[in-house]
């Protein structure tokens, strides 16, 4: 058996990241309604026992993890610490007394309880002593609806509400209104606005260097001489060079020394990881986190590919947020960016390699199991492998992100 898992975020009203729910599908190509949530269920406690561990992607997070009626009957969250777990409990599940005693043990025993789509019944009144969130589908839920639950929870304010399929700024203002306190979807990873914002000085050295090394030839003294110029710059290029990732048999005294070592292909990496972090710097942690997956997966999909430059993806993943970083159509941002033409290309849809390799990485992230067999169909990749790209890359993210938080 191969196991297939994605994450998506899930945010506070401050949009920092409370937690993620972790997606489960049976292999590319054996999506929903094909297995049932018993099944989905049991295989992800035996993922997150023998195929990865819980920590690889939640961090010091907690992960929402569906269980259906059965899957609770049989104990199945007590296979998991109740400190890494909220147990969610599907939809599907309709409220009884078997439901309402399996509830009680489980909130006795300590663990998180939230509701999956909640659709508001009279019946679950019952239940909201021991439930922690309800989930609210955001744009199949009407004003009327979410404001009785507003209402019928009133009561009991140690219940949360948690806004599902989020994915503009204007939806996210209007739940954060309505007294939501927690929010999933890409809300975060969109414009908030249509205006045109100026790269700072450090913004525009990192951007020439970009350009610099997206050369076919690369000019060692001039980049060498742009580094030399900005002390900040030059300081993370010899702490990184001088990291123990890269073998050397001797210290990094000098600029130059630190560009040999680190080579083309990680130094476009270095400085695609820096720019972001720098204009990101006022964004949600998560946006940044996201690109880090992004670049580092569509880095592993070129890997398996062999059809292109790995550091091409690489940076094609990294710049794929940038219209919501900084808050601007990405055609206008592409005009200040020194990227390649089909970086370019990829960034706003048009047909080449790395649009098709983008457009697998964003199918994957939102769990879209049937579109993510499609396309790895169509490049012919081994589905076998993938899963093991995107754990490396949510690892690698979250390693990059303890970096950067430790600077």
């Amino acid at each position: 058996m191969y196991f297939y898992a994605a994450r998506q975020p899930i945010l506070d009203r401050e949009k920092n990241l409370y937690a993620y729910e972790l997606l489960f599908r049976d292999g590319l190509a054996n999506v929903f309604p094909d297995i049932d949530g018993d099944e989905a269920t049991s295989k992800m406690i035996a993922g997150s026992q023998f195929n990865f561990g819980l920590d690889d992607f939640l961090g010091d997070k907690p992960g929402f993890i569906n269980f259906t009626l059965e899957t609770l009957l049989k104990k199945f969250p007590s296979l998991l610490p109740r400190e890494q777990v909220v147990v969610e409990i599907l939809e599907t599940v309709q409220p009884g007394k078997r439901l309402l005693s399996e509830v009680q043990q489980l909130k006795e025993q300590g663990y998180v309880i939230a509701l999956d789509d909640y659709i508001h019944q009279p019946v679950w009144r019952h239940f909201y002593p021991f439930i922690d969130i309800i989930k609210i589908d955001f744009r199949s839920t009407d004003a009327d609806t979410i404001q009785q639950i507003l209402q019928a929870v009133t009561p009991f304010p140690h219940i949360k509400l948690l806004a599902e399929k989020v994915e503009t700024n204007a939806e996210f203002q209007n739940a954060l209104d309505m007294g939501f306190s927690y929010f999933q979807g890409y809300f975060f990873s969109k414009p908030e606005m249509l205006q045109s914002k100026a790269l700072s000085p450090a913004q525009m050295t990192l951007a020439e260097l970009l350009y610099e090394t997206s050369k076919s030839e690369m000019d060692l003294a001039q980049i060498t001489s742009i580094f030399e110029r900005d002390v900040h710059l030059s300081y993370k290029l010899l702490r990184y060079s001088n990291s123990a990732v890269f073998k050397r048999r001797s210290e990094i005294e000098t600029i130059k020394q630190a560009l040999v070592v680190l080579g083309q292909a990680e130094l476009k990496k270095f400085l695609s990881v820096l720019f972001t972090a720098q204009v990101s710097s006022e964004k949600p942690a998560e946006l940044m986190r996201l690109a880090m997956t992004r670049a580092k997966f569509a880095e592993g999909i070129a890997t398996l590919h062999r059809q292109t430059d790995t550091a091409k993806a690489f940076l094609t993943g990294m710049m794929s947020l940038m219209d919501a970083i900084l808050d601007e159509p990405m055609s206008s941002v592409l005009t200040k960016l020194p990227l390649s033409k089909d970086i370019k290309d990829a960034l706003v849809g048009e047909p080449g390699l790395l649009t098709e390799y983008l457009a697998l990485v964003k199918c994957y992230e939102r769990a879209e199991w049937q579109q993510s067999n499609d396309a790895i169909a169509k490049l012919k990749l081994d589905p076998k492998v993938l899963p093991d790209k995107y754990h490396e890359a949510v690892q690698w993210a979250n390693e990059q992100m303890r970096v950067l938080g430790d600077e």
